[in-house]
């Protein structure tokens, strides 16, 4: 009973044991790398960062504005439009 079908289960609970032990090790290593990288950047080019972010974001709130102020223009358009009357047939063709 020490053949190979001993060595199949043993190698199989080691697998295991190596996956719930070592996953966890991982994910852990991992967000630590991740907060140092975090913690690279200075205070100041941070600040300018999040400043441009901010700066871009707020460009692109406008943009959408106008959009949708276009968008309102052309649904008061259309609806006007439709409500109005159809001009008259031209004959002849």
């Amino acid at each position: 009973m020490n053949g190979p079908e001993v060595l199949v289960p043993i190698a199989f609970f080691a697998m295991v044991l190596g996956i719930v032990l070592g996953v966890p090790l991982v994910r852990a290593r991992i967000r630590e790398r991740e907060r140092q990288a975090a913690g690279l950047l200075p205070d100041s080019q941070s600040a300018d960062r999040l400043a441009r972010i901010e700066a871009a974001v707020e460009s692109i709130a406008i943009e959408v504005e106008r959009i949708s102020e276009a968008q309102r223009f052309t649904t008061r358009l259309l609806a006007d439009r439709t409500t109005a009357s159809p001009p008259p047939a031209r004959e002849g063709l």
